[in-house]
């Protein structure tokens, strides 16, 4: 109803509850448009300091990204981020990534998406029912504290489930390998440097699972030993042809006593890195582009050449950065025994470290995400989120090549003799 020159108007209940819908809409769009700018603003003003010989800034806005939309209770949502340009050096780049908005986020209706990523932000659980409320509307059920608890409470219980579940029978051909670090409330003050250690897998199907997800300590051996058997104890007996991880992983020591026939491939991202912070930076855009000629080299002997040039151009004034490189030389090229099609999976931790990305970003600034068991099952939910999405192996059809032992030189199958 509303009144007009002294009179009640009636309008249909549809066309009332659409206007609300409308207000309610607006008003969460305009919410998130500035939270988003006063993210970026505050991405440049820590960086206003940057600036060339003319004076003019280095780090500054250029536009907006594509516009997406976000599905929400309320309709969808549409979504501008702007886009921030910076003019340095490509190995001094930084890239804004909105801790607001994950690139991946595409529906907020989920509670099984959104909670996660909400708890991992830092919002406490007393005030999830206004954060919810913006995002799904006032009239979304279930948002009293009473019931996040105890959607939490199963979702530990989900977890324990998953890290007990049988894996007779299942085979993985490749593994990758993590430790992801997060800022938690520790019980322990003595270990600030626990991590969660995240190990992924790729069926014989091309499919890649979470294989397993468990408290570390430092990346430790020991740490990476208990989850290795755990697996074995479960059922996975047969070793993966290959694992990819960082150098600096305990993972590796643990990996040869439970499965010894899995071949070791070096991350080229972990290793760049290592290698460039050894380097002045003035150097280290030319680094990285020699660098990148060795792991994108069509042949594993193109691969030595430029390994070789690597090494001679900076031996004589930065022996610890040749040494950092030549130190995991034959891991670093074990790709080149793989199928060509499955390079570009097997040579960096990609798949684990794209899906963490957000996470982490998200909780590198916050010291109020939850106890470790609630980081763990937070990390667990939205991993097994994302796993919905991960892109299968290119050239899955030849992982059963790879199962049955068939030699691979450069990328080709090798003919028999």
């Amino acid at each position: 109803m509303e009144e007009r020159s002294g009179k009640l108007v009636a309008f249909p209940q549809d066309s009332s509850r659409d206007v609300l819908n409308e207000v309610l809409r607006e008003g969460a769009r305009q919410m998130l448009a500035r939270a988003i700018e006063a993210e970026v603003q505050g991405f440049l003003v820590a960086r206003e300091n940057l600036v060339d010989a003319a004076g003019h800034r280095l780090v500054v806005r250029n536009g907006y990204l594509p516009a997406r939309t976000i599905q929400t209770a309320l309709g969808e949502l549409p979504v501008k981020q702007p886009r921030v340009r910076d003019r340095r050096l490509a190995a001094e780049r930084e890239t804004f990534q909105s801790s607001i908005l994950p690139p991946y986020l595409r529906r907020t209706k989920s509670l099984e998406e959104l909670l996660p990523w909400l708890y991992l932000k830092g919002v406490s659980t007393g005030d999830f029912s206004e954060a919810l409320a913006a995002l799904l509307g006032p009239e979304a059920p279930g948002l009293s504290a009473t019931t996040i608890t105890r959607l939490k409470a199963i979702w530990e219980e989900e977890l324990a489930s998953w890290q007990h579940h049988s894996l007779a029978g299942q085979r993985y051909v490749y593994v990758w390998a993590d430790g992801i670090y997060f800022n938690v409330r520790l019980e322990d003050p003595d270990n600030a440097r626990q991590c969660i250690l995240v190990l992924m897998g790729a069926t014989a199907e091309g499919k890649k699972e979470l294989l397993a997800v468990a408290d570390g300590y430092r990346e430790s051996e020991q740490s990476w030993l208990e989850l290795l058997l755990d697996l074995r104890s479960r059922g996975l007996e047969l070793d993966p042809e290959l694992a990819t991880g960082d150098g600096a992983l305990g993972f590796w020591k643990a990996l040869s006593k439970v499965f010894p026939k899995t071949r070791r491939q070096r991350c080229w991202v972990h290793k760049t890195a290592n290698v460039l912070n050894k380097l002045p930076k003035s150097l280290q855009a030319k680094a990285k582009s020699m660098l990148h000629d060795i792991w994108m080299a069509a042949t594993r002997a193109d691969a030595e050449v430029a390994f070789h040039l690597f090494a001679e151009t900076f031996r004589a004034k930065y022996p610890a950065a040749v040494s950092c490189l030549e130190d995991d030389r034959v891991e670093l090229l074990a790709f080149y025994d793989s199928p060509a099609e499955h390079w570009i999976h097997l040579r960096t931790t990609n798949p684990i470290e794209s899906t963490f990305a957000t996470v982490r970003l998200r909780t590198h600034k916050t010291k109020g995400s939850g106890s470790r068991i609630a980081c763990l099952t937070m990390v667990y939910k939205l991993a097994m989120s994302a796993q919905k999405h991960w892109r299968a192996l290119k050239g899955a059809t030849l992982l059963a090549d790879v199962v049955q032992g068939v030699v691979f030189e450069d990328g080709i199958r090798k003919k028999a003799a």
